[in-house]
């Protein structure tokens, strides 16, 4: 790698870590420079724009996301297992960051409604990881590890819930359970998706420990 392209990284990385700590806005030419001991105008060369620099962050968290819980996940086989592995990684993603959160969360919250470049690469993000973990869960229903009468947009939805209210106690509230709470609303969350493929219902159950009841014997009559 070259000179500039090792300058360039270092400069992502300082801002990664800026951005966890202060936001995508709080990314400026002045504290990069004085972090990274050069100029202004030095780190000013390596980026086009403060946009560009922001989207490269955002772009550098997403590879760090994927190596955290995306891969790792995928080595486990298709169907539950790999949904359990991703949602647990991603909530301990989320809750072990040192208290910085998600950079897309915390990212969500300063662009939701300012247009531009920046959010649209923020917004093709998130979307990108909802295909991959629609993909997770879809792949669980067809192999009957997951209830097929449960949208799996549902599901999706109430999984990114846990997540958004753990960033939100972990990092706001500095809840010391958020982490073990999170974990236990997924956990009931997938196990009641699973619910029915992995038993019969109770009423099938009750039924068949239920005894056979005698039939009344017939009387002919004289």
């Amino acid at each position: 790698m070259k000179k500039g392209e090792l300058t360039r990284s270092a400069i992502v990385a300082s801002a990664l870590e800026l951005a966890g700590l202060e936001g995508l806005e709080g990314i400026t030419l002045g504290k990069l420079a004085e972090r990274m001991a050069m100029s202004k105008s030095g780190v000013f060369a390596h980026f086009g724009s403060r946009e560009e620099l922001q989207i490269a962050v955002l772009k550098a968290h997403e590879r760090r996301f994927a190596d955290d819980v995306l891969l790792p996940a995928l080595s486990r086989p298709r169907g539950l297992p790999r949904v359990r592995a991703i949602v647990e990684r991603w909530i301990d993603h989320t809750g072990s960051a040192g208290g910085s959160g998600c950079l897309w969360i915390a990212g969500a919250s300063e662009l939701d409604d300012r247009p531009g470049p920046v959010r649209d690469a923020l917004v093709g993000m998130v979307r990108g990881w909802q295909r991959e973990l629609m993909r997770a869960i879809a792949q669980a229903v067809e192999a009957s590890e997951l209830r097929d009468d449960l949208p799996p947009e549902d599901l999706l939805a109430e999984l990114f819930g846990v997540v958004l209210v753990l960033h939100h106690d972990r990092r706001l509230l500095r809840s010391p359970d958020a982490l073990a709470r999170a974990r236990r609303v997924a956990d009931r969350l997938l196990g009641a998706a699973a619910a029915a493929s992995r038993a019969p219902s109770a009423r099938a159950s009750r039924a068949r420990r239920r005894p056979a009841e005698p039939r009344p014997a017939r009387h002919r009559l004289p």
